[in-house]
This record gives structure tokens, C-alpha cells and sequence, in this order.
């Protein structure tokens, strides 16, 4: 048990992060734990596909090449490593870093927690016959293994807080119950998971900071669960109010979000400024967590092919009406799928080619893979001297690729086995949780005080609000926010859902909750369905939802004169 605060850093948010960010972590400033976050819900599916070609594999790879080049260095400033790397085998992910580890004569004691693989009993569960079903795991697995000695804790799918959450418990030496202190660990943890993107990347106003390069986040944890937010002295980006509310917004829902360990109430965060990069989190109330685990589960959806032809000048949509009349007749064998996009990108009187060009894009679906592969491919090439003037694509169309389908799922905690497998090889099976609360809506915050009338004036919503958008299977979410009272006194009843359908008519047909953040000056809109059935399978220009925030701050509304005064436009 200690009292001083911890210091977590942050080296990956995705599979295919900066490759050199563990470096800069451990050669930048002080640590006491790094963390990487590799796994997504697509990411799943892509270890599942490498764990079929080959059983020792399931993991990422890419971590295994950083620790060839930074365990020493991990090891000599005694910095400890918590991954979820292992993603579907980190048992083999273990076995890989001890033989690494011995290979490059460094003394390292590694760990791993498993039991979040739920694939082999997965159809006693009621979940099907999935190619992968993994629960999301909490942080005490990690906790037993650091206070076992652990070097480095490779898990599988734990949730993303749980790498900070873990370092932090055995740290402190928390109890199971210190539901604060847990709850305001999992709001650090959730704005280190993504990375950069709480130092300034994929941040609104990202003119206003140097966002070329932005570095790596680290929160200072201390023992009464609250944390200060900051990035090694001289890196890129910057950590500000606002980069840290981008990064707490980012992919939730309402008020509670549930996690193994506990629910934490994020209507309870509050922020503020300590200085020049370091902002504070305090006041997070936690709850028990739920009586269930969420589950990840992927099926194969079955195939998928697309082809985009550029249509240039004159006639755009009857040279689309063409393409579109030409493709469907020459196909003998009709996809069980077939969606078209004609998207206007062409300007009339246009000085050069590209500005005259709009894009005709088309997506199948087939469980059969025959129907859109060559036959497809081969219908679509074959219209090239036979079809509207200027016939070009973007590239030929390749051969059908399989794609997978996401869904969540929901089994009772204590059917989920979560073992920590300690340094030595003993297993030491973590309990479920002794007490749990099942999830409920929470009371709807007080509106504030709306600004009195007056002259306004038509100009992009992101004029003076910032958002950020992602996905949850096929959820989106778009979290918007205001940097000002005032302005959060005109966002909270301006921007309403209907307004909300009114400005992205893509989601209008879709169900749209709004959750109030008042304390962050933020609202978040969860659009269920907009995604189909996740980004491997949509077939939206956007599979993920990442820049539906942009688009709605370009969006052009009436705002109060009043918010727009010192702004040039």
C-alpha cells in the first residue's frame, strides 16, 4: 500500500498506434506504469482471423516488436507494463515475452489474466456459436498480478479502464467496495485509453494548440481516486479542459457508465485547470457494479465487395441512372445486398477535373462468396467501353473479403471465470463482485436558464461548440460540448434531438437518446442503429462514425450575437 500518487501513462489507443510511443514514454519524463490499449470491437475480429490461420497467434503482434526494442530500457527505469495485448491469447502473448525476455537477457517477470474467452461455452451460454465471445474483464486479475511482483500484465479483453484502474488498486491498496475511488480511476483511465486523443488529436479546435504531433497522456492518480491529467514536458498537443472533456464525451452513453468493478456516475466529473497541461478530476461518485459483464461477440456476416465510379462534368445523375441500369442487368446471380451511393462532389464550371468529379460508389452483400467476387468485379470492368462518357474508377474492384458482425451481450458475472495467473504460474481466481446494482435511469438534470432573446446570426454550430463522435457496434455517439455558461445556456435547449435529425438527416429514421452533462457544459447523442451492424459490415461512407461530430459542427444554425462577439466570420 502507498500513498503517493501513481503515475499511468499511456502508449496505445488502437492496433496500429505510433509504433514509437512506448519509447517516447519511457525515455520523456517519470512513469510508474505504462499501459497499452490495443483492442476494439473490429480488432477482435482480426485476432480472431489469425488465431484461425494459426492457433499460437490471437494477439498483437505489434506490442511483442515494441518490447524487443523497449523491455530493457521498461525494465532498467523500473517502469511496470499493463497491455491488454493478449487480446484472444495472452497466455501466448506470456509465453512469447518470457522467451523474448530470456532471448535478450533481461530479467522480467510476466503475467497474464485469463478467463475473458467465453467461445468454448458459448452456446451453454446462450450466445450462439460466434467466432469470437470475450467478456469484458475488470481490474482486480491486474491488481493480483502486480502485487504478485509482475513486471508485465498481459490481458485479453478487459475493460479499457481496467489498465488503469488495476496499477491503481494494487497501488493504493484499495478494497473491492471503494466505489469512489474505483469510479474516479475509470474516468482517468477512460481519457487515457484513446491516447492522443485527450492531448489534442481529433480535437475541434485543434488550431489552437500544435497538433502536428501530439504526446502521449499520463494521470497522476492519487490515493482518493482523483487524478491529475498531463503529458511529459515537451510533447506535442497540449492537455487542456476541453481536451479532457473531448476525450470523457468519447463513445459513452448516459450518465452511469457500468463497468465490472463499478458503475461511475460521469454527471458527477468535475474538471479544472492546474496550470499549463495538467488538468484536475474530482468529485467522481461510484456505484456497485452491474449484476452482468458485457460480452463481445463476432460473427461471420458473410461477404462483401464494392466498386466507385467517377462520374465527371456534365450529366452526373443520368450517367449514375447508366452505371446503376448496366450493373444490375449484367449481374446473372443478384447479391443479397446492394446499396448505391452517388455522392455530389462535382462543381459546375469546375478549373480543374477533380472539383468536376462526383462519386458512384456501390456496396454488395452476399453470403455466397462466388456472387460478388469475380462476377461481380468482372460485370463492373467489363462496362468500361460500353457506358457513360469519361467511364473511370477509383480502382478496379477486388475479390469478395468476408466481413464480420458485432453484437453485444449480457451473462450473469458469476459465470464469467477471471483468473490472474501469477508470475510463478500460480492461478489465483478472482471473485465476482460481492455486491452489484443493476443499472436504471438517473434523474434528469435541471436545464439551465435559457438566454434571453435577441438579434442572431446563421453560421456553422462549430463556431462555438467542439464535439467528437464514435461508434459502439452499429450506436453512434456524438458527444457536444460548450466552453462557455453562456454558451452552454443556448446549446442545452437548442440542439434537442429533433434538431439534432433536422441537421444530420442520415440519422432521422433512427432512435436518438439525448443525455445531459451539465458540469461538463455537454450534451451526447446515442443515434441506435445509424452504424447497421458495425464498421466491418456498414456500408456507410463513415463505417465508424468518427467525423459525424464535424459534420454536425458544420452545420449552419442560428446562434445568439451575443456568443459570436471578438470572432471574425
Amino acid at each position: 500500500m502507498a500513498t503517493s500518487p501513481l503515475r499511468v501513462g499511456n502508449a496505445s489507443g488502437f492496433y496500429g498506434d505510433r509504433f514509437s510511443a512506448v519509447r517516447e514514454m519511457l525515455e520523456g519524463g517519470q512513469l510508474d506504469v505504462l499501459t497499452g490499449d490495443y483492442l476494439a470491437e473490429l480488432t477482435m475480429l482480426i485476432l480472431g482471423r489469425d488465431r484461425m490461420k494459426d492457433p499460437d497467434l490471437g494477439y498483437a503482434k505489434t506490442f511483442l516488436r515494441q518490447m524487443e526494442q523497449c523491455l530493457a530500457l521498461a525494465i532498467e527505469k523500473k517502469v511496470r507494463i499493463v497491455t491488454n495485448a493478449g487480446g484472444l491469447n495472452p497466455v501466448g502473448l506470456a509465453t512469447a515475452l518470457r522467451q523474448l525476455a530470456e532471448r535478450l537477457g533481461v530479467k522480467a517477470q510476466v503475467a497474464h489474466v485469463e478467463g475473458d474467452d467465453l467461445s468454448g461455452n458459448a452456446d451453454a451460454l446462450g450466445l450462439g456459436s460466434p467466432i469470437t465471445a470475450n467478456a469484458y474483464l475488470g481490474a482486480w486479475g491486474i491488481a493480483a498480478c502486480l502485487r504478485a511482483g509482475a513486471d508485465i500484465v498481459v490481458t485479453g479483453r478487459v475493460t479499457d479502464a481496467s489498465l488503469v484502474v488495476g496499477p491503481a488498486a494494487a497501488h493504493f491498496g484499495w478494497k473491492t467496495d471503494d466505489w469512489d475511488r474505483i469510479a474516479g480511476a475509470m474516468a482517468a483511465g477512460h481519457v487515457l485509453e484513446c491516447g492522443a486523443q485527450a492531448t489534442g488529436g481529433n480535437y475541434s479546435f485543434f488550431t489552437e494548440l500544435d497538433a502536428r504531433r501530439p504526446g502521449f497522456p499520463l494521470a497522476e492518480i492519487h490515493e482518493d481516486g482523483s487524478s491529475v491529467i498531463t503529458k511529459h514536458p515537451g510533447t506535442g498537443g497540449a492537455v487542456t479542459v476541453d481536451t479532457v472533456t473531448a476525450q470523457l464525451v468519447y463513445e459513452i452513453t448516459g450518465a452511469r457508465y457500468a463497468g465490472p468493478d463499478a458503475t461511475a456516475r460521469f454527471d458527477t466529473v468535475s474538471l479544472s485547470s492546474e496550470g499549463k497541461d495538467r488538468v484536475r478530476i474530482t468529485g467522481v461518485r461510484g456505484e456497485p457494479p452491474p449484476p452482468t459483464v458485457k460480452v463481445c461477440l463476432n460473427h461471420l456476416g458473410g461477404y462483401r465487395n464494392e466498386a466507385t465510379f467517377v462520374l465527371v462534368g456534365l450529366d452526373i445523375e443520368e450517367k449514375a441512372r447508366l452505371t446503376r441500369e448496366q450493373l444490375e442487368a449484367a449481374l446473372v446471380r443478384k447479391p443479397k445486398e446492394m446499396h448505391w451511393t452517388l455522392v455530389r462532389t462535382d462543381r459546375e464550371d469546375s478549373p480543374t477535373e477533380e472539383q468536376a468529379a462526383a462519386f458512384l460508389r456501390v456496396v454488395v452483400k452476399d453470403s455466397d462468396a462466388k456472387v460478388i467476387g469475380r462476377a461481380f468485379s468482372g460485370a463492373a470492368v467489363e462496362l468500361a467501353l460500353g457506358s457513360y462518357p469519361g467511364f473511370t474508377m477509383t480502382a478496379p474492384p477486388a475479390d469478395s473479403a468476408p466481413y464480420g458482425v458485432y453484437t453485444p451481450a449480457y451473462v450473469d458475472a458469476a459465470k464469467v471465470e477471471h483468473v490472474a495467473v501469477l508470475p510463478d504460474g500460480t492461478r489465483s481466481v478472482i471473485p465476482p463482485p460481492g455486491k452489484t446494482l443493476a443499472l436504471g435511469p438517473v434523474e434528469s438534470p435541471s436545464l439551465p436558464e435559457p438566454l434571453p432573446s435577441g438579434p442572431v446570426r446563421r453560421v456553422p454550430l462549430g463556431r462555438i461548440v467542439a464535439a467528437r463522435s464514435g461508434d459502439k457496434g452499429g450506436t453512434a455517439n456524438i458527444g457536444v460540448w460548450a466552453r462557455t455558461d453562456e454558451a452552454w445556456r443556448w446549446l442545452a435547449h437548442a440542439l434537442t434531438p429533433d434538431k439534432l435529425r433536422e441537421l444530420l438527416p442520415e440519422a432521422a429514421a433512427f432512435p436518438i437518446e439525448r443525455h445531459l452533462f451539465p458540469q461538463l457544459r455537454g450534451l451526447n447523442f446515442v443515434i441506435d442503429g445509424l452504424l447497421g451492424e458495425g464498421v466491418s459490415s456498414s456500408t456507410r461512407f463513415d463505417p465508424q462514425g468518427k467525423a459525424l461530430g464535424e459534420w454536425l459542427r458544420s452545420r449552419h444554425v442560428d446562434v445568439p450575437e451575443s456568443l459570436l462577439r471578438g470572432q471574425e466570420i
